[in-house]
């Protein structure tokens, strides 16, 4: 498969990272835990799951706000801003940036989340229902709008450049990942703090999975339940969390001596044009995305050495991605290692491409693969290397992660060991 060259472009290197997963609060405590090979996923107990198809979830434990922002803030907004902005305070501190005139003028926010405040909105209906009081709070509103995560971030931290939200379904942190690249290499900003948020963990949303049938049953055996590409797997696990990644231009890293964890060398994305919610079955969008990723970075297929999939656990999408991969690696395909997140952290929707973004880096700088957990029987048809049930130390210079949502959205992202 041929694969055209790039021009010449801005480098864009990653100084800081910041988040919060099931697994743990911050980036290295769940990475820790990601190569122990931990599930984050547990029974959900804050509504009720009787007779609901599932009651498991990747839930965040012990995240209190008020280590991060001020208090009022967790009753103002929805989770999902507040999840966005401590991760954004840990990746901005991180990178040792201080926000002030023309550095804050020039620092750009892009931030992803597909389902917006939902769980604030329910909690304003739950509570107008109960009490037949139509009085809620001022900031029902702004509070539960996707673009307020970009804008509460730049807030606190002092970001007046360009400030945009994406929504595009389960690619949305990828996309924003790859918008805040762009903004880079055309000059429009200096640094960009991007990458994704969602915390939909709510009555409401399990009910609509329920409906879909997409989600898993395996109730009794929560941090089982996640296995993608094996071939007893039964729907994704939906999950919250937020992943935030500093993007600055080389020249301005460089000038202020910031310790740089990778780079990011190729974005790509597609449409399947294809169904509302099930994969193309010819892998025809999710091959595109990782081909027009190869062509930006400028490099070969040959070139990568790990593929951190999108990897759901749903029994159509696992089959797309490895036909995809096959498609785009040909018979280099079985060499490549390819890595689930999501066997452990769950589905974390409009955050799981900005997450899984910073374990791709991560692998880069400590020379290892996470594991897919949970892989215990082998599935014909997703014939790959999986990395099964144990992390794998190899040296790691490029990692393509894949992203891909409803609508047939897909997105992919290259990072490569800086030199």
């Amino acid at each position: 498969m041929r694969i055209e060259r790039s021009k010449k472009k801005t480098r864009v290197v990653v100084t800081g990272l910041g988040a919060i997963t099931p697994l743990a609060i911050g980036v290295e405590e769940s990475w820790h835990f990601l190569l122990e090979g931990r599930s984050g996923i547990t029974k959900i107990n804050d509504f009720d799951t009787t007779n609901m198809r599932t009651k498991i979830a990747g839930q965040i434990k012990d995240f209190n706000p008020g280590d991060f922002m001020d208090r009022r803030f967790e009753k103002r907004f929805d989770r999902s801003i507040n999840l966005a902005v401590a991760s954004s305070i840990m990746a901005v501190k991180d990178s040792g940036i201080v926000l002030s005139g023309e550095a804050s003028d020039k620092t750009a926010v892009v931030i992803g989340n597909s389902l917006g405040g939902i769980a604030l909105l329910e909690k304003n209906i739950n509570k107008i229902n109960a009490s037949k009081n139509s009085r809620i709070s001022s900031y029902l509103v702004p509070g539960t709008l996707p673009s307020m995560i970009s804008g509460l971030v730049a807030i606190c931290i002092s970001a007046k450049g360009p400030n945009f939200a994406i929504n595009a379904a389960c690619a949305s942190g990828a996309h924003a990942i790859g918008q805040g690249f762009r903004l880079l290499q055309r000059g429009e900003c200096d640094r960009a703090v991007v990458g994704g948020s969602e915390a939909a963990i709510t009555r409401i949303m399990f009910l609509g999975y329920d409906s879909m049938k997409a989600t898993s049953k395996r109730n009794d055996e929560p941090e089982k339940a996640s296995r993608p590409f094996d071939k007893n797997r039964d729907g994704f696990v939906p999950a919250e969390g937020s992943g935030i990644l500093i993007l600055e231009d080389l020249d301005s890293a460089i000038k202020r001596n910031a310790g740089i964890y990778a780079e990011i060398i190729g974005y790509g994305s597609s449409c399947d044009a294809f169904h509302v919610t099930g994969p193309d079955p010819e892998a025809d969008g999710p091959a595109k995305s990782m081909i027009n990723a190869l062509s930006d970075a400028g490099l070969s297929p040959c070139q990568i050495d790990c593929i951190n999939a999108h990897g759901t656990s749903t029994e159509l999408n696992d089959i797309s991605e490895t036909k995809a991969i096959g498609r785009v690696f040909g018979k280099g395909s079985r060499r490549i290692p390819v890595t689930s997140n999501k066997s452990m952290t769950g589905h974390m929707i409009g955050a799981t491409g900005a997450v899984e973004s910073i374990f791709s880096i991560l692998s880069i700088r400590d020379a290892i693969i996470p594991a897919t957990i949970n892989y215990d029987t082998p599935d014909p048809q997703c014939d790959l290397d999986y990395v099964p049930n144990s992390a794998r130390k190899m040296d790691v210079e490029c990692v393509l992660s894949n992203s891909f949502g409803f609508g047939g959205n897909n997105a992919s992202l290259i990072f490569k060991k800086f030199e």
